[in-house]
């Protein structure tokens, strides 16, 4: 908003973002709306001179504008959203936090306790999939009570995947795995409690059943303490219009 206000438009520049995140979590990519009007004779900016000169004024802080594109006025970046996709990133293998290779430190999260139950994980998932009160699933905070609890998913996946710069350390037996959550809108923490509750069946300290009574139950203060998923692993990875 800062990098805007150089813009020099006739009215104040307000941004309009998709989708907030949490202290410590990642976006790869975010959406947010601007109108900006122009003084008498100026014309509009081109999709190329925003991009430009948004990222010109942006140049000191970690994001950047990576397209920009001309909507109709209707167009909400938040409320027009059909889903939002996100990934949280476990790094398996490491007895210490010190075993993190550094280039994913804070990237990640290494849970103790050795290898992970990926089936049980996935059939806990499934609990997961469709429209269900996800009471349980939401931290509380100054406006919960204003919002609906219900929320649908419309996707659970819990793959393999690739480390940054994972080539660098091959002789060290460390494995990624990505899980992904498709849905319109999240609660309140909702994904991180979802993968602390899917990482404590992978350990076994809670079975696949038990994901299901967690729905069920629709009591926040029925969530396992300290179970929920740190910040550093999850990433907001796009969001679909």
């Amino acid at each position: 908003q800062k990098a805007a206000q150089n813009l020099k438009a006739s009215v104040p520049i307000k941004f309009h973002i998709s989708s907030r995140t949490d202290a410590g979590v990642h976006a790869l990519c975010n959406a947010a709306h601007l109108d900006i009007q122009r003084g008498t004779g100026k014309p509009h900016f081109t999709e190329e001179q925003l991009l430009f000169s948004l990222n010109y004024h942006l140049r000191p802080e970690p994001i950047r504008i990576l397209s920009a594109h001309r909507v109709p006025s209707s167009f909400h970046a938040q409320f027009s959203a059909l889903s939002r996709t996100y990934i949280y990133r476990l790094l398996l293998g490491c007895s210490h936090h010190s075993q993190v290779p550094v280039f994913e430190r804070d990237l990640c999260w290494a849970p103790a306790g050795g290898p992970l139950n990926v089936p049980a994980m996935r059939e806990a998932a499934q609990f997961l999939l469709g429209t269900h009160d996800f009471s349980t699933f939401r931290s509380l905070n100054s406006d919960a009570e204003l919002k609906s609890p219900v929320r649908t998913i419309l996707q659970v996946d819990i793959q393999p995947s690739p480390g940054f710069l994972s080539h660098h350390y091959k002789h060290r037996p460390l494995e990624f795995w990505e899980v992904k959550f498709r849905g319109r809108s999240f609660l309140y923490r909702q994904v991180r409690r979802m993968v602390g509750a899917l990482v404590a069946v992978g350990q076994g300290r809670l079975a696949p059943h038990h994901v299901k009574e967690l729905l069920e139950v629709k009591d926040a203060l029925a969530f396992p303490p300290n179970a929920m998923a740190p910040p550093s692993g999850l990433f907001l990875k796009s969001v679909e219009y």
